[in-house]
């Protein structure tokens, strides 16, 4: 289709103001955003109520000062203020050596899982920054061991979206636990049996099991484990 010059004049005056914005936007990002030492975080701790309350969390810097109650002194979330202690977003360890940066040997989910709270605080908080250390260099940039976190975690996505998928093809048993009455697994349809989850390992580290529904005609499969005490067409076992 033809353009007209008058058109084509405005339609490329249109772009070219874009552009404009898009870097103003840009060079003004940019320049907003600090390198903070860990001295330098540490101030922002909550017990000054001259400065803001920031913590970090992947070397990303965020303002949670809208979050005082949480964060502030004495808040139940005040030990992630003024530093980095991703590790404790997972490990639930908020003492000592606990409250470090370092994911060294967290699995691919809890790496996973680590990264989703950065994700969580680029939306719910304001970015105001990187953290000179492991994360990113005196430049501001990645190193090598984020882009290694980021890639790691993305592996415990796809491993997760795996199990996802094999385990929908055999439903799970229903379960239900009360104090007084233990634990009970039943099915619907089929028979209730122990089975392992064969991505655990390389998701946590650990093998674990589940309980799935087979019918009388897949139970012959090895691997299959039925429950102590059960009966071996039973429909309901106690655990």
């Amino acid at each position: 289709m033809a353009f007209t010059a008058k058109k084509f004049i405005t339609s490329s005056f249109f772009g070219f103001t874009l552009l404009v914005a898009l870097v103003a936007f840009l060079l003004k990002f940019n320049s907003s955003q600090k390198l903070f030492t860990f001295e330098k975080l540490a101030l922002y701790n909550g017990t000054d109520d001259s400065l803001p309350i920031l913590l970090g969390i992947l070397g990303s810097v965020f303002d949670v000062t809208k979050g005082k109650s949480h964060y502030g002194a004495g808040g139940g979330y005040n030990h992630f203020a003024g530093r980095d202690a991703s590790r404790a977003f997972v490990s639930g360890n908020f003492t000592g050596d606990g409250l470090t940066d370092s994911l060294r040997g967290l699995s691919s989910t809890e790496v996973h899982s680590v990264v989703g709270w950065r994700d969580f605080y680029f939306r719910s908080y304001k970015f105001v920054g990187r953290l000179v250390g492991r994360y990113y260099d005196s430049q501001g940039n990645p190193t090598k061991y984020l882009k290694g976190a980021e890639a790691k975690a993305a592996r415990g996505a796809q491993l997760m979206e795996k199990q996802r998928e094999m385990e929908a093809k055999q439903p799970s048993c229903n379960s239900r636990w009360s104090q007084d009455d233990g634990g009970e697994v039943w099915c619907d349809n089929g028979f209730p049996r122990l089975v392992q989850r064969p991505l655990e390992i390389a998701l946590t580290g650990k093998m674990s099991k589940r309980c799935a529904c087979y019918n009388e005609d897949q139970l012959g499969q090895p691997g299959l484990e039925v429950y102590s005490g059960c009966d071996y067409l039973a429909k309901r076992c106690r655990v």
